[in-house]
C-alpha cells in the first residue's frame, strides 16, 4: 500500500516515517547532479569506495527480510531517489534482469528515476520515467494478474505514477535543481 504524505520534504530529518531497516544509516546527502558530489566516483561522494553487502534475490516469501529491498523503500521514502534507484537496480540484476520479480523492480527503479528527475528540475523525465514505471509494474501484476506484490500494490503505484505525468509540471516548479523537492508519496509494505 502507498500511504500519501502531505506537505513533507523527505530529508534526513523527517522522523514521522516508518523506516524498515532503521540498522543501516541513511547517507549524508541525497544526490542530485549539479547540486552535490557524485556519491560513488567523487572521493567526497557518500559512498565513495563503499563496499556492497551481498545482494539475496527478492522473492515473496521472504521480501520482509531482504535487506537491500528494505533499505532501497528506505532510501526512497526519505528523498534518496538516486540511491533508491541503485540499490534496487542492485536487486534487479539479483532477478536476472527479466520476468515479474525484474519488471516490478525495474518499475521501482524507474519511479526512482522520476523523483531524481524531480529534483533535477527536469519535467519532460518525471513524464517518461513515471509511465515507464506504470507500463512495468503494471506488466510484472499482469503476468499473474497479483493485487499485491512484494508488499506493495501495483494498482496503488500505477495511480501515484499516473498522478506524476499529470502534475509534473507543477511538481518541477521553476525548473530549477533543488534537493529538497519531494515526490509527496511513500512506499508502505503492507502486513509490516
Amino acid at each position: 500500500m502507498l500511504a500519501a504524505i502531505v506537505n513533507c520534504n523527505f530529508n534526513r530529518s523527517m522522523t514521522d516515517v516508518r523506516r524498515y531497516s532503521p540498522e543501516r544509516p541513511l547517507p549524508a546527502y541525497s544526490y542530485v547532479s549539479g547540486l552535490s558530489p557524485h556519491p560513488v566516483s567523487d572521493p567526497r561522494g557518500h559512498s565513495y569506495r563503499a563496499a556492497h553487502s551481498k545482494v539475496e534475490p527478492l522473492d515473496e516469501s521472504s521480501y520482509t527480510t531482504n535487506a537491500n529491498y528494505l533499505y532501497a523503500i528506505d532510501l526512497f521514502n526519505h528523498g534518496y531517489y538516486w540511491e533508491a534507484h541503485e540499490e534496487w537496480e542492485r536487486l534487479w540484476h539479483a532477478a536476472g534482469r527479466n520476468g515479474s520479480t525484474a519488471d516490478f523492480l525495474k518499475g521501482l527503479i524507474k519511479l526512482a528515476a522520476a523523483g531524481v528527475k524531480l529534483r533535477e528540475g527536469r519535467a519532460a523525465g518525471v513524464v517518461q520515467h513515471a509511465r515507464r514505471a506504470s507500463e512495468l509494474i503494471a506488466n510484472a501484476a499482469g503476468r499473474d494478474e497479483k493485487q499485491m506484490m512484494f508488499g506493495l500494490s501495483p494498482a496503488e503505484i500505477h495511480r501515484v505514477a499516473d498522478n506524476l505525468v499529470m502534475n509534473s509540471g507543477r511538481l518541477v516548479a521553476n525548473g530549477q535543481p533543488d534537493a529538497g523537492r519531494s515526490l509527496g508519496f511513500v512506499l508502505q509494505l503492507e502486513n509490516r
